[in-house]
């Protein structure tokens, strides 16, 4: 599998630290308002990467963050806090806003298949690893104390501008949005670890630390929770292109001069879904959400369609247009894979299917080109394939696509169905015979694991062989 690394700046090869394991950390969202669909979209190209993995065998553990404290309106370390913007706009304490947000971030996940991670952490639920981490930074002489917060010497490194397109003078007063000036950093590049009671005495919450009360900056968090959950080396950090600096850089450079190594092999950053006036932003009016979507008649998997038929490091330019494009695509999509009906008995083409998985799996090597997995899709269509094999194959491209090619045609069971699922077969049976078949092959028994197989079709029951394991549908 080949994947654009940010950090090299080219296509790699994805070979993880340790073989068969895949650690990954994805920068969640800042909590104080809904998440819009410019969000989603990198959240939903992370989502084909995570179960893409999954889909080749690896044992992927997915790390997310959860920032309810520290993320300033400013990118210098400079405005209020988000989270308490929020609690003031909806006069609120600062946690119900979180919990409110969160929720409703999840929710959206749900509708558009993306997975949840893992592991889920909320920033206010580290604030030990952050103190600990800091006094590290301090005591190695990477960070310095000044007018009562806690800052990171960017000229201690050899370099810390590691993504490439950014220099020192794009922190100067006046070039970006939110940048003020700052008296206390020794650089206009160094950053906050910690901010103390000397600082926004509006802040809603904050702990005790060895440099007196305060809370941590954004940067911190994500550095400490990769860390706490994922160890001293992580394989995949992902997020979108906007966190590529400073916030990604700022993790780099904390989390190396911590570890004293190299921490992050390969960085994904998804580009920006921009509307015709510019970058997708809450605080420009263009605050598009799942649920305008919905209040307009589309349903989220629409969207997620429109996503996948862009790469991940293409900037996509949304208009109700082009999404009311995607949508009859789509629907007409669902509607030809509906009428998919197979025969009694009618046996899986192993052979017929091999071409059609390669080009899938082809796309996705290809640095997740989605758009050809989707033409994948299409392709299976179009082939002189019995019905029995296409569906089997659409439900295996569906587990990276999430698209629910085939959930609501009716053929699909239910993991929690009733145990009765197949003609006088239980689910019992019906697994124990699976197991047995697998048993079957293992011994090079193919004769009985055939015989099985054929005899659960003559009840009803058809098997589907992928990467991760047997599969079942009761026709």
């Amino acid at each position: 599998m080949l994947l654009y690394n940010s950090l090299s700046h080219e296509k790699e090869e994805f070979i993880p630290h340790v073989p068969g394991k895949v650690s990954m950390y994805t920068c969640g969202p800042t909590v104080y308002h809904y998440a819009h669909i410019g969000n989603l979209r990198t959240y939903m190209m992370e989502d084909v990467l995570d179960k893409y993995l999954r889909y080749l065998g690896y044992d992927v553990t997915r790390v997310m963050n959860i920032t309810d404290v520290g993320h300033l309106t400013g990118d210098s370390d400079e405005g209020e806090d988000k989270m308490l913007q929020g609690a003031k706009r909806e006069r609120k304490t600062v946690l119900e806003i979180a919990k409110f947000y969160t929720d409703a971030f999840f929710e959206d996940c749900k509708k558009l298949n993306i997975r949840i991670p893992e592991r889920v952490e909320p920033a206010t639920g580290c604030i030990d690893d952050f103190i600990r981490v800091i006094s590290s930074l301090l005591e190695k002489g990477y960070a310095y104390e000044a007018g009562g917060n806690i800052y990171f010497d960017t000229s201690k490194l050899d370099k810390y501008y590691v993504f490439h397109g950014f220099r020192e003078e794009d922190l100067a007063v006046g070039v970006r949005d939110g940048v003020e000036e700052d008296g206390n950093k020794r650089s206009q590049a160094d950053f906050v670890l910690w901010f103390t009671k000397s600082k926004f005495d509006s802040q809603e919450l904050k702990w005790e630390s060895p440099w007196g009360v305060g809370y941590p900056g954004w940067h911190i968090e994500c550095s400490c929770i990769s860390m706490k959950h994922l160890g001293e080396y992580l394989d995949i950090h992902c997020g979108g292109i906007d966190n590529a600096f400073p916030h990604h850089t700022n993790e780099i450079a904390q989390s190396e001069a911590y570890l004293g190594h190299p921490w992050c092999k390969y960085w994904m950053h998804v580009l920006h879904l921009n509307t015709k006036s510019g970058k997708m932003s809450k605080s420009k009016g263009e605050f598009l959400t799942v649920s305008l979507l919905e209040s307009k008649g589309y349903d989220p998997l629409e969207y997620r369609f429109f996503c996948l038929g862009s790469h991940y490091r293409k900037s996509l330019v949304f208009t109700w247009e082009n999404l009311e494009n995607a949508a009859i695509a789509y629907r007409k999509l669902k509607a030809r894979i509906d009428k998919l009906q197979p025969a009694p008995g009618e046996e899986y083409d192993e052979a017929g299917a091999a071409p059609h998985k390669a080009a899938f799996r082809a796309a996705l090597d290809n640095d997740l080109n989605t758009s050809l997995a989707v033409t994948a899709v299409y392709d299976v269509l179009k082939a002189p394939l019995n019905a029995t094999t296409k569906l089997a194959l659409l439900r295996d491209f569906d587990t990276v696509l999430g698209l629910n090619l085939v959930a609501e045609n009716g053929k699909e069971e239910p993991q929690n169905a009733a145990d009765s699922v197949g003609g006088t077969l239980t689910r019992e049976e019906i697994e124990a015979a699976i197991a047995a078949r697998l048993e079957a092959k293992k011994n090079k028994n193919y004769a009985e694991a055939d015989r099985i197989r054929a005899s659960l079709a003559e009840q009803g029951i058809t098997l589907t062989d992928t990467p991760s394991g047997t599969t079942y549908t009761v026709l």
